[in-house]
């Protein structure tokens, strides 16, 4: 039935490696996207045979997947829209194929965020129910305790929800480890704010099995054949299981396995 109707220009564009869904909903209010030389409607439907562009490039079917491990410094922020005075991710990786950023990484903070083509990979890692762990080097402006840090564990009460059960190291009188099953906007900030803690630096070092190892800031690597096989087994595997029971096996794997040196 879709094959005779087509299919909504943003899964379109989304299947092409364009962009995400969303992305193509932005780019296709801001005008930024034709089908057969006009402007189409927002949900317009795709037939075989028609023409789409992107800022004036047509788009073909397939593109060849990349993903991008870029090592973002502070003051960048991870978005392809631009802003006055700001310096967008997209800008200054600079890639010959358009690739756009796998959720977020606040201006402030820095290290290891992934960048892709693809969009239906893009929702895939991104979904709810693919609860992956990342991990964080935290610097905080008061002495860590074992108390906070437990605390941290358990679960803090933040954005109208508790967090998930985490995992957490002490690596010096003002910094810690944390590693994350969740992605709630500012989570980390607002965790040691909860606790009368201030953030002062934050740097992602991994994110699954991706890390920042040889990665200089301002930097990237492209994904290795191996990593992208291994990366879809991972989220194929991850699809196959309810959120809360994969949830909650990471969240027990993380409390038997000592985090990563």
């Amino acid at each position: 039935m879709e094959e005779k109707q087509g299919i909504r220009l943003n899964k379109y564009l989304s299947e092409a490696g364009v962009c995400s869904r969303r992305e193509a909903d932005r780019l296709t209010e801001e005008g930024r996207v034709t089908v057969d030389g006009t402007l189409p409607s927002m949900g317009q439907r795709i037939l075989p045979g028609q023409v789409v562009c992107v800022d004036g490039t047509p788009v073909g079917e397939k593109q060849k997947p990349v993903l991008l491990l870029v090592n973002k410094p502070a003051g960048i922020v991870c978005t392809t829209a631009h802003f006055k005075g700001e310096k967008n991710i997209v800008d200054m990786v600079d890639y010959p194929v358009r690739v756009y950023p796998v959720g977020r990484l606040d201006k402030d903070s820095e290290g290891l965020i992934l960048m892709t083509n693809q969009g239906e990979l893009v929702n895939k890692i991104l979904r709810r129910g693919n609860a992956h762990s990342k991990e964080y080097l935290v610097r905080v402006s008061r002495p860590v305790t074992s108390e906070f840090l437990e605390a941290m564990e358990k679960g803090v009460p933040i954005l109208g929800t508790v967090t998930a059960p985490c995992r957490t190291e002490q690596t010096g009188p003002y910094s810690f480890r944390i590693v994350l099953v969740q992605g709630l906007n500012r989570q980390i900030r607002r965790m040691c704010e909860y606790f009368g803690y201030r953030v002062t630096a934050l740097k992602r070092v991994r994110i699954m099995e991706f890390t920042l190892d040889g990665i200089p800031s301002g930097g990237y690597r492209e994904a290795t054949d191996r990593e992208m096989a291994g990366l879809r087994k991972l989220l194929a595997d991850s699809d196959d299981r309810p959120w809360r029971e994969h949830r909650d096996a990471l969240c027990a794997r993380q409390q038997r396995d000592s985090i990563k040196k």
